[in-house]
């Protein structure tokens, strides 16, 4: 049809209106090499084969090795070194606090320290001479142990002002802000290993003896668009008394990129193998409760069909109870395909 208008206009109009035609010529040229596009859209057939059954549940990703730093100190947060995200070294400075107050305590528990220690020499060396009793010199010792020991903590609290990295790796959180108060117990900062992460499950206790065999699993990352396979599965042995669940540690690679502590993710627990016919989840359109895949005939017409689809089966595939059949071919980009059926419905095409 195009090219009928074409030869009946050729003559007279392409020499009086030449950039037209060039023009022409090349949105004519353009939708040619759409069709050669849409013509090789990939596409699959369809054909029952083995696949994993798998036991969904949704999970949160945690650090196998990670350390929240308290303050065992009173004093106000005077110099902050760190913030979340960034990489620090075992013994490093992360923060300090204004221990004046745990200094002055220091001080008074050296001096009650050096008079205990006079006053328990003075009564030996009276007791000696018989001047004073026995219980008279294990009071004085008593009160001796009471003051060193009384030394020791203030001592060790003065150290504490400086807030030093535990571990080597990566600051999840920054808990207390420069200027604030720090009080003994309240949390400071959080930080973890990069490369020993997990994901944690919840799994109902009614499926507790169907997990005791489970050995394999794949960990789905819907943000990243990423599978990975488990290292190991863990059931642990306790349950919520509230909600009746037990949790599974599940291992992830080492070094795995992109993955951080509180991630959400999605862990497919196999627990056995059957013969089914499915699709690829990537390939179904769906509108609202509507599931359809674009479904390729003989003469390489496009059609919507509408499925009815099981459970998310093997790695990214869906089970598809009704609407296919064994050895039809299905388009894996349904996008482009949209586009070549509206394409193909457009008048004079």
């Amino acid at each position: 049809m195009v090219y009928q208008y074409i030869l009946i206009n050729m003559s007279g109009h392409t020499r009086r209106h030449p950039c037209r035609w060039r023009l022409f010529f090349a949105a004519l040229a353009a939708a040619s090499s759409l069709c050669v596009r849409a013509e090789a859209l990939p596409e699959q057939v369809v054909q029952p084969h083995p696949v994993d059954l798998t036991l969904p549940a949704e999970a949160l990703v945690e650090a196998v090795n990670q350390a929240t730093l308290a303050a065992q100190v009173a004093g106000r947060v005077v110099e902050v070194r760190v913030d979340a995200g960034q990489s620090v070294r075992k013994g490093d400075v992360l923060m300090r606090i204004d221990a004046r107050e745990a200094s002055e305590v220091a001080a008074g528990a050296t001096a009650q320290l050096v008079n205990a220690r006079a006053n328990y020499q003075r009564m030996r060396n009276l007791q000696q001479q018989g001047f004073v009793s026995s219980a008279a010199l294990d009071k004085a010792k008593a009160d001796l142990d009471a003051a060193q020991a009384t030394h020791g903590q203030a001592t060790v609290g003065v150290g504490y002002a400086t807030v030093l990295a535990p571990i080597s790796g990566i600051v999840a959180q920054r808990l207390t802000e420069l200027g604030e108060m720090a009080v003994p117990g309240k949390p400071l900062l959080s930080v973890y290993e990069p490369g020993s992460l997990r994901v944690t499950a919840s799994i109902p206790q009614y499926r507790l003896a169907q997990m005791r065999v489970v050995r394999r699993a794949r960990i789905d990352f819907p943000e990243l668009g990423r599978w990975v396979d488990a290292t190991d599965v863990m059931v642990l042995p306790t349950a919520d008394s509230a909600t009746h669940v037990s949790s599974v540690r599940v291992g992830l690679p080492a070094g795995i990129s992109g993955v951080v502590p509180g991630m959400h993710a999605r862990v497919h627990f196999v627990i056995g193998r059957d013969r089914k016919l499915t699709v690829p989840q990537s390939a179904v359109v769906r509108r609202g409760e509507v599931a359809a895949v674009y479904v390729a005939n003989e003469q390489g017409a496009l059609s919507l069909r509408q499925l009815r689809l099981g459970e998310t089966v093997g790695v990214g595939e869906v089970e598809v109870l009704a609407g296919l059949q064994a050895g039809e071919r299905i388009v894996l980009d349904p996008v482009k395909a949209a586009i070549q059926v509206k394409s193909a419905a457009l008048p004079g095409r």
